[in-house]
């Protein structure tokens, strides 16, 4: 506790609100109670001002779920349920509810939080200070130094690797616990931990800053990030996820939102993804990679270690789900978030029709054989509005996310594309076409993002084309092609038209979207 209320101490000893400026925070609207709450001062000084356009939302009781005195009846408006069955996981269904919460929502932010301790403790302003959750999953510091010259002659070719930095290249003027930093450092990974880097941690004789020991000193807050694989879209946004919760995890500034930083990418490889424009709902700037800085002494007035993509029990690679539980606040905040910075807009409709769009896959293995076939027979149905789309590098990713967006019911066979779920309206419906047997890895990511999840139910009404060829030379589901029965394609198709039909949020919007028409006309 006495650790705690130093670091609070410490933080609040720094941050002038006042220098905050409302434009710059980077959140949706319907996200401003949440960071009023945080920030109370913030609140005070927006009804204070006459131009503030969020005086409605300064009084509005609300929290993310993490905060201290969190109130469940002012936490996160989008809530988890649990409509299946808990027994063999656990004895009540308070408790399937709060082991899904810990898992997967805002209470895994808040496991985080309180799981931080001070490694390294500053006694002056111009002292470093580091701090680290459990197993050193999320790390933060201030006037801190990561000396690069170890990287001069080693090529272009670091990535994953555990040895970018040596004994004694990363470090500050401190009181370091340095027993305390080596007890959280089992989970020695690339991809689950910051131990590889944190173990070389030493405290300096001198203040790096101050001292002048730094060749580059970074003064914008800086996110140090270890990527999964970038041209899969389901392992890179793993990486974009965490990123998100890590802001959540560190919201002890109220700048915490704000796009103005830089992001410095864990290897020399120059960063490139289809999937980049993504970073866009993070930073203003430029990515940065370690090239940028071979050779040379950095020190970083502000510098995160966010949360990891493949972290053991982590979010959302291979995640561990209890049972019968659905909806992630954490993951519609995300969302929602994402949408909201990059300016991804819902259509409004000029009818009722079920938007249906198909997503074909342009790839050697899972195409559909019968494509045409089932397209037909969808443009067929009156109620629908039908869309096949190709999501590759000819459509600029923005693109894509829009078409998700204002899509109802998204059809698509088993593949990375399907994470586009996560961006659906919150009234759709995801169909995996046929999971090839990996059964769990887009249900649960349906689950989380609180969508319908339908997928082929019997496999008597589909035709493989072969036994599959896997990378080891045996058979395997995932490498090969399938062709669909068309009307068992439309039933299944129909059950998630109907799950959007029902939908109040739906209504409410297509009835919005009617009713705008007619004003404008």
């Amino acid at each position: 506790m006495k650790i705690l209320l130093f670091c609070t101490l410490f933080i609040i000893f720094f941050v002038n609100t006042s220098s905050v400026n409302l434009e710059d925070i980077n959140l949706p609207p319907e996200h401003i109670p949440y960071y009023f709450n945080t920030f109370p001062d913030i609140a005070k000084s927006c009804l204070n001002d006459p131009e503030c356009p969020y005086k409605g939302l300064a009084d509005v009781k609300a929290c993310w779920g993490y905060e201290r005195f969190c109130n469940e009846t002012n936490s996160y408006h989008v809530r988890p349920r649990c409509p299946g069955d808990h027994r063999g996981w656990v004895k009540t269904k308070e408790a399937q509810f709060a082991t899904f919460y810990t898992q997967a929502d805002f209470g895994f932010v808040k496991d985080q939080i309180n799981e931080i301790m001070v490694m390294c403790e500053a006694s002056y302003p111009d002292d470093t200070s580091l701090e680290c959750s459990k197993y050193l999953r999320f790390c933060r510091g201030r006037n801190m130094m990561l000396n690069f010259t170890g990287l001069v002659g080693r090529g272009n070719n670091l990535r994953y690797k555990m040895d970018i930095l040596g004994p004694g290249q990363l470090g500050g003027h401190c009181n370091f616990y340095a027993q305390r930093l080596l007890k959280e450092a089992e989970h020695m990974s690339a991809l689950q931990s910051w131990a590889p880097e944190m173990i070389h941690f030493t405290k300096t004789t001198r203040k790096p800053i101050v001292d002048d020991m730094c060749d580059v000193i970074i003064e914008k807050p800086t996110y140090i990030m270890k990527i999964d694989a970038t041209v899969n879209m389901y392992h890179h946004f793993c990486d974009f996820f965490n990123l998100y919760a890590s802001l959540h995890v560190n919201s002890t500034h109220p700048s915490t939102f704000s796009k103005d930083n830089q992001i410095l990418i864990w290897e020399t490889f120059t960063y490139e993804s289809a999937f980049k424009d993504a970073f866009k709902a993070f930073t203003n700037n430029p990515i940065w990679d370690l090239k940028r800085f071979r050779g040379q002494v950095v020190c970083f007035k502000n510098v995160l270690f966010p949360l990891l993509p493949r972290m053991i029990f982590g979010l959302y690679y291979n995640t561990p789900l209890i049972y019968g539980c659905e909806r992630s606040g954490l993951f519609h905040a995300f969302s929602k978030h994402v949408l909201n910075s990059l300016n991804i807009k819902l259509h409004i409709r000029n009818n009722d029709k079920v938007r249906v769009t198909l997503l074909s896959r342009g790839t050697t293995y899972r195409s559909i054989l019968n494509e045409k076939q089932l397209v037909e027979a969808l443009l067929k149905v009156k109620d629908y509005h039908v869309e096949r789309v190709v999501y590759d590098r000819t459509i600029p990713f923005i693109k894509q996310l829009e078409i998700t967006q204002n899509t109802d019911v998204f059809i698509g066979i088993h593949g990375a594309g399907l994470t586009h779920l996560l961006f659906l309206p919150d009234w759709a419906a995801v169909f995996e076409l046929y999971n090839c047997e990996d059964p769990n890895c887009y249900m649960d990511l349906a689950r989380l993002r609180g969508v319908k999840y339908v997928t082929w139910e019997n496999k008597d009404k589909l035709v493989q084309e072969d036994q599959g060829h896997g990378p080891g030379g045996g058979s395997h589901a995932k490498f090969t092609n399938y062709s669909f029965d068309v009307d068992e394609f439309l039933r299944l198709v129909a059950i998630c038209a109907e799950h959007v039909r029902k939908r109040q949020d739906f209504k409410n919007f297509i009835e919005a979207s009617i009713l705008k028409n007619h004003d404008e006309l």
